[in-house]
């Protein structure tokens, strides 16, 4: 069935909540928001992408199936997403996942599973790209209509890369990405939004986000259909899993005492386990005691037991009272004291458990806590008024202000590995800062910036998101040379850093850098598709040897100093950038200035700046690598790699020459 567009002529604007363990899609219409059900009937969709040797499998089908295919279904994909495979956190879920995760050459993590007889790598970007495009057509199968805006929430302390790569994941997914909003201010917005014309005077809210793999507590102040967030913290690998985690563990355990056998090393009989713990967790937060009973565990050892809430509690003892940590941390940093809090508003399923609940009242002197909005639906709701806002179609919410905030310090390192902060932690966003710097010994003509994110004093104990330098200024006395560095930060949360010598002769733009996070970009860019049918036969886009989905991209003025070449434009296939990929091509940044996108694809890409810049390096001018020209009539027989400054870009086939120039300068 054809797709329309709505009544005005263009795609309505959803909100999407993607979660660790579910996702949930909202769209806002006849004045009010509807949360949209899945094919299943149900309102939120597992975030579960699996493969066979025939299909895809997204949502309720893939879950369904984990038990019988545990190491070709994934899961936990938000836990991933912009981390280091060398991480703590990515290193200690390996163990516990049934599908296999490897790094690539940038040390970013990959799943690897099989898909129709062969064995393919994803970037965790891409299986959220999947889950994104799953609640797409669950919108566009109920409302009849495109969907193509959207607004998607993330935890509110996730960082930089993760923020960056969740938006790559919406681009993956053929969305325009309108705006990251955290997802505790997406709960806000539901819980104030009726509230915007009837509040007397401000109100200090203090959103409690536990969900299934992220954990978030954001303080707001609530006036007038303003929504300034005052402070955030949190943990970004806290959630129900973790308990769910704790109960396979001490089930494994009893399992081996009783029957002699070790199932840890059995993906299937620990898939179903853990099916069944999981559905123990949520039957204990209505019920004293449950049990679980799995058939054939293995070898036809039937497993049965039980397990009262207490029993529970104990085991999750820990992580529930390191939920408080975040609480306090919040209070101080917005310097409140918690009797000034009016609203404790729960959002999360893990919210539903007795203890935290307990826990959460005792702490605010008994003060009854706020139930009042659904916490599986209460952040795809928040995102479906803010696309809409955004998009001019909530009347209702005409005043609504929204005033995010940055969840952590950002800097560069000066002399003595000190982190010299920028712009601290939550600071309103959008927001721009400059500090001024200068050299370190006389007659330097350079300098390396490296920008980190966090709030240790030693800047390599803190994440560090892209470094880049400035080089060619006029040789001088130590601290003479005067550099601006401006920090810019945009309304998704997502940082440039610019640096600029002010004594310099030279025009400005030819000193200025643009930081982005080159370990966030996905292993695979895709255009965006406007119908199912051809996001589907992206399946073979997995395939380096078969890529089928192209993006048109325009290079003009490849050499500056030849203003008058205008280069060819070319379809070409956008890929990941392997250790398999050979005769490497680099382009300096004198050249990567020059280059522009068609805007019907990049409307939303931050890779190509307004000022024409692309990503960064580790230098400011890669080294070129083998000839500098190549011959247009050969442009199709290409297998090699364009590195523009830290934008991977294979050039795995192109399909078509639209101008007929003799080549292609590189230099």
């Amino acid at each position: 069935m054809a797709l329309a567009l709505a009544a005005e002529g263009k795609p309505l604007a959803i909100g999407i909540d993607l979660g660790t363990t579910y996702s949930c899609v909202g769209v806002w219409r006849n004045d009010h928001v509807e949360i949209i059900p899945n094919e299943q009937g149900n309102r939120t969709t597992p975030s579960y992408v699996a493969f066979t040797d025939t299909r895809r499998l997204i949502g309720d089908a893939a879950k369904n199936q984990a038990s019988m295919n545990p190491i070709n279904t994934v899961f936990d994909a938000k836990r991933l997403i912009g981390r280091k495979f060398s991480d703590e956190c990515v290193q200690n879920d390996m163990k516990l996942w049934p599908f296999k995760v490897c790094k690539d050459m940038w040390n970013r993590p990959k799943i690897v599973i099989k898909y129709k007889g062969k064995e393919r790598e994803f970037a965790a970007e891409d299986i959220s790209a999947m889950a994104l495009y799953k609640m797409r057509q669950i919108a566009e199968a109920y409302l009849g209509l495109m969907v193509k805006n959207v607004v998607i929430t993330v935890p509110a302390y996730f960082n930089n890369h993760q923020r960056q790569a969740t938006k790559d994941a919406g681009l993956i997914a053929g969305l325009n990405v309108m705006r990251i909003i955290n997802e505790p201010t997406a709960a806000a917005i539901a819980y104030g939004l009726d509230q915007i014309h009837t509040n007397v005077g401000p109100k200090n809210v203090l959103v409690f986000d536990l969900g299934g793999g992220t954990f978030d507590v954001s303080l707001l102040k609530i006036e007038e259909g303003v929504f300034e967030v005052k402070a955030m913290a949190g943990d970004t690998h806290l959630g129900g899993e973790d308990f769910d985690n704790n109960m396979v563990n001490y089930f494994v355990q009893e399992f081996k005492r009783k029957n002699n056998k070790d199932i840890s090393n059995n993906p299937r009989a620990l898939r179903r386990l853990r099916t069944s713990c999981e559905r123990a967790k949520r039957t204990l937060s209505s019920i004293a005691k449950t049990t679980i009973d799995i058939d054939s565990l293995v070898e036809d050892i039937d497993f049965c037991t039980e397990i009262a809430r207490a029993e529970f509690e104990k085991l999750n003892k820990d992580l529930f009272e390191t939920c408080l940590e975040p609480v306090k941390k919040c209070l101080a940093d917005a310097k409140m004291d918690k009797r000034l809090v009016h609203d404790v508003v729960l959002i999360g399923g893990s919210t539903r458990i007795p203890k935290v609940q307990e826990l959460l009242q005792n702490f605010f002197n008994g003060k009854e806590l706020c139930k009042s909005i659904n916490a599986d639906e209460a952040v795809a709701y928040g995102a479906a008024v803010q696309a809409a806002f955004m998009d001019g179609e909530v009347k209702k919410a005409n005043d609504l202000v929204l005033l995010d905030a940055t969840p952590l310090s950002l800097g560069v390192e000066v002399i003595g590995e000190i982190l010299s902060v920028v712009i601290p932690k939550n600071t309103t966003i959008p927001t721009e800062k400059k500090e001024r710097y200068t050299t370190t010994f006389d007659g330097q003509d350079g300098m390396t910036f490296s920008v980190y994110e966090g709030e240790r004093t030693k800047a390599p104990e803190n994440m560090l998101l892209g470094r880049f330098e400035l080089l060619g200024f006029h040789p001088a006395p130590q601290g003479v040379p005067k550099i601006n560095v401006t920090f810019k930060i945009d309304v998704n949360g997502i940082l440039n850093v610019a640096a600029e010598e002010m004594i310099s002769a030279r025009e400005p733009n030819k000193s200025l850098a643009w930081v982005k996070k080159k370990e966030s970009r996905p292993h695979v860019l895709k255009p965006p598709h406007t119908d199912s049918k051809s996001f589907d036969e992206c399946d073979s886009n997995l395939d380096e040897e078969n890529i089928v989905c192209f993006l048109s991209h325009v290079w003009t003025n490849l050499k500056p100093v030849k203003e008058s070449r205008t280069v060819a434009v070319c379809r070409v296939a956008l890929t990941a950038l392997t250790a398999r990929c050979a005769d490497s091509w680099y382009i300096d940044s004198g050249a990567s200035r020059h280059m522009t996108g068609d805007p019907k694809w990049f409307s939303s890409m931050d890779d190509i700046h307004p000022e024409g810049n692309v990503g960064f390096g580790d230098g400011a001018r890669a080294p070129i690598v083998g000839s500098g020209t190549v011959n247009a009539p050969g442009l199709p027989c290409l297998k090699n790699v364009l590195l523009v400054k830290g934008l991977e870009v294979s050039l795995l086939s192109v399909s078509q020459i639209v101008d007929e120039h003799d080549s292609v300068t590189f230099d």
